[in-house]
């Protein structure tokens, strides 16, 4: 008997555990090197003495307008975002379109109206791009793919890799915002309160970060997948426990409540404007201080720290005085969110 067909699913796209399935098993396996084997959300470069950031990431999210942004605006703040929480300044950032035939050329200029704008607030510059048209009823409206460069200034060095049993854990605000915005939108519920993505940029407060302390071990943006993916993503294979209070995680009344309707856990639905920073102990309050100067850091809460005990896995002591594991999420809770 033969071997089943493999099929790709939307899973595979949620940024939980098939998605990473599918990157080490397939894209690394075949791709592997030295920089792509870091599998962080931006790749460090080093081209003679200057040390660089790239990244490149596709925004594909339904519908392409909803309360609080639009898919141009999220490509942008995406992409600096990524090269941001490295410790990088953005600088570039490329743009390619893929147009669906039959697009309303007014809704298109609006976009590029807002990729204007949301450049212009993240003091990045639009260099190149590419525009392709695809056949009606291929393409869903629109795709945008951006790419990015930034630049490390003052020999900063981040990553998994610098993270220390004591380590404390820093959440920049409330979860799961623009998830359910997103969601809220494309499916009609009505709430005395407007859900709005928090989508932002997040330079200026990452390097007022970086001004007050040399001891940020680590930050990533808790988008596709949430804080549970990206908190597993560190722990997965390391020698400490990611250990976090369910009385410190911040989420919106209305988010929590349509989270509970409609059986999701906000620790897995993504964000466009918030940061993790894990800091040494000794920094972690001058930190966490600097972060809620900043409209995107002014819920900033410290939720959790680096432990010994259930070393490899994310720990989550609730409120109830148990303890529970949060894996990595397995499934689709809200497609074409990013």
């Amino acid at each position: 008997m033969s071997e089943g067909k493999r099929i790709i699913s939307m899973s595979h796209g949620s940024g939980g555990k098939l998605s990473h399935e599918l990157i080490t098993g397939l894209f690394l396996k075949k791709l592997n090197n030295p920089i792509l084997a870091q599998l962080e959300d931006s790749a460090f470069i080093q081209i003679g003495d200057l040390p660089l950031v790239f990244t490149t990431d596709s925004y594909v999210v339904k519908p392409i307008f909803f309360p609080g942004g639009d898919i141009g605006k999220l490509a942008v703040y995406g992409t600096v975002n990524d090269i941001s929480v490295m410790g990088a300044r953005p600088l570039f950032i490329s743009c390619g379109f893929i147009i669906e035939e039959g697009m309303d050329y007014t809704l298109l200029e609006k976009i590029v109206d807002s990729i204007s704008a949301a450049a212009e607030k993240a003091r990045v510059k639009i260099v190149t791009g590419d525009t392709k048209v695809v056949e009606r009823g291929s393409g869903d409206g629109l795709f945008i793919n951006t790419s990015g460069i930034g630049i490390i200034e003052n020999g900063v060095h981040l990553g998994i890799g610098n993270i220390k049993v004591g380590d404390k854990i820093i959440l920049s605000g409330t979860l799961g915002d623009h998830g359910i915005a997103v969601l809220s939108c494309r499916e009609g519920f009505n709430f005395q309160s407007e859900i709005v993505s928090d989508s932002a940029p997040l330079w200026d407060m990452v390097s007022g970060m970086l001004k007050i302390s040399r001891k940020i071990r680590f930050m990533r943006d808790p988008t596709r997948g949430g804080l549970g993916t990206l908190l597993n993503e560190v722990a997965l294979g390391s020698s400490f426990c990611v250990m976090i209070e369910e009385a410190q995680l911040p989420v919106r009344e209305d988010v929590r409540s349509l989270c509970e309707i409609i059986g999701i856990d906000p620790i897995y639905v993504a964000n466009e404007g918030k940061l993790v920073a894990i800091v040494a102990p000794d920094d972690a309050e001058a930190v966490l201080k600097v972060m809620k100067g900043y409209p995107e850091g002014i819920e900033a809460r410290l939720i959790g720290e680096i432990t010994e005990e259930h070393k490899g896995k994310v720990c989550l002591a609730t409120m109830v005085g148990g303890l529970r594991i949060i894996d990595m999420f397995v499934g689709d809770q809200l497609p074409r969110i990013c």
